[in-house]
């Protein structure tokens, strides 16, 4: 069981970052003090820290046959199709090509129908666009994260808010985790108790490039460990390093 991995599903793409000594003003030209390319994506992302902090892991998604391509196709349920569910423990959506994603969910949920618990694989999903297919994914999931951006699309003004708005969207036993920048990120699980985590906000901001998907990975984490879903259990990370240090 131990070593049963977290496949991430989503996009890898290509990050290309220009540093300034400030934020540009509009119209105005600003001198680039450096530039580096480097991969990006929230799965792709997602599944890097995941194994920084030691998890075994995989990444599932289109990948260029050279340094660059454009328009690369999203995973399909054919593609999914193809994984041997029995290696994973956790399998994670960015969610992306919902209509597509829905049938890659039921696969699991059929495969966690005939497995004792012990052998089941956990789902969680990610609503970050304010795009309508993707609100199918809120009941699929164990585990949910949704965006600012998304909660402030449907007129919530808090993590609190959103989490109460929404939650009746999940399923039975579900885990709803809303982050809210610097207001930090609040979560309810099935006993419908708000579990809140303040922003750490480092002294100096260096890079906050996938920061949300460092905050993912480090929800998924703990979970993946065995700790417990309820909501007293919900470990809400601290993020800083990723804002003191550039790249992930």
């Amino acid at each position: 069981m131990g070593d049963k991995k977290i496949l991430s599903i989503g996009l890898v793409c290509l990050d290309i970052i220009n540093v300034v000594d400030k934020y540009p003003e509009e119209d105005t030209d600003t001198r680039c003090l450096s530039q580096r390319w480097q991969r990006g994506g929230n799965a792709s992302n997602t599944c890097t820290v995941l194994s920084l902090l030691g998890a075994p892991c995989a990444f599932m998604g289109s990948l260029a046959p050279g340094p660059v391509a454009e328009n690369l196709p999203d995973v399909s349920v054919e593609d999914f199709s193809k994984v041997d569910l029995s290696q994973y423990k956790w399998i994670h959506w960015e969610g992306r090509n919902a209509d597509e994603q829905v049938k890659m969910i039921e696969r699991v949920r059929e495969y966690n129908s005939k497995q004792e618990e012990k052998n089941r694989v956990t789902i969680s999903v990610e609503i970050e666009k304010t795009r309508e297919a993707l609100y199918q994914l809120f009941p699929l999931g164990d585990l949910v994260f949704v965006s600012k951006d998304v909660a402030q699309h449907f007129g919530f003004t808090s993590a609190a808010a959103a989490l109460k708005g929404f939650y009746g969207r999940l399923s039975k036993g579900a885990t709803l985790i809303c982050a809210w920048a610097e207001k930090g990120a609040d979560a309810m699980g099935p006993d419908g108790v708000i579990i809140h985590s303040d922003a750490f906000p480092p002294e100096k901001l260096v890079d906050t490039l996938g920061a949300g998907d460092t905050f993912n990975a480090c929800d998924l984490f703990p979970f993946k460990r065995g700790q417990p879903t309820g909501c007293s259990h919900i470990w809400l990370p601290d993020c800083r390093q990723k804002m003191w240090r550039p790249r992930i």
